[in-house]
């Protein structure tokens, strides 16, 4: 079986249309990559909207509340608010963004190409609550894991990220070349610093 796609471009000076066929690679690819957006877990897809003041973190508490792209949209005001993290700014927006027929019929679409759209089963964002509560600064550079790796950790088995060292911080997850700064930081408030191999154990 011999593959193939056609791509047809049209002249923008005379309007003259052209058919190029695709080499057989550049189709595989192309197919490649669509097959591949199935298997984005719906907190990405949710990011991936685009959504004002839906970042990463938001997108992700969404996500593990709701648990599908239906019930977020027909989420009232008040239960948006209940979400950690989620205030009047970022409900108002969630809101009014599926209040638009347009944004209404990408979902749709995205539904039809077969995108996760909720929460499978076998794929749930928090698999334990082992550091359910914790709070934890990723500082340095690890041998094991990138720190977006260890960070997505914490979350999923319940702990929380926050960018700056404080006397609410429970852990301070320390990789080489840690900032001087930061460590004396932790340090003084008499913060737990742990390495790579800690976090590991403190998850298995």
């Amino acid at each position: 079986m011999v593959l193939s796609l056609a791509k047809t471009t049209v002249n923008e000076i005379t309007g003259e249309e052209r058919t190029v066929s695709l080499r057989e690679k550049s189709a595989e690819n192309l197919i490649a990559g669509i097959e591949a957006s199935k298997n984005v877990p719906f907190e990405r897809v949710l990011f991936g909207l685009g959504i004002r003041f839906v970042g990463e973190t938001v997108a992700k508490k969404l996500a593990k509340h709701f648990k599908s792209i239906d019930a977020i949209i027909i989420a009232k005001f008040e239960q948006l608010i209940t979400v950690d993290e989620i205030g009047d700014r970022i409900a108002e927006s969630i809101i009014q963004w599926f209040a638009n027929p347009q944004h209404l019929l990408i979902i749709e679409k995205l539904r039809i190409a077969g995108l996760n759209l909720a929460i499978n089963e076998g794929d749930q964002l928090q698999i334990e609550n082992k550091l359910d509560g914790k709070s934890f600064v990723v500082s340095g550079v690890f041998a094991k894991f990138s720190r977006d790796e260890l960070k997505d950790t914490i979350e999923k088995f319940g702990g929380k990220n926050v960018g700056s060292i404080s006397s609410k911080t429970d852990y301070v997850l320390a990789g080489e070349n840690m900032g001087p700064a930061k460590l004396e930081k932790a340090q003084s408030l008499g913060i737990a610093i742990i390495s790579e191999e800690d976090f590991l154990g403190m998850i298995n």
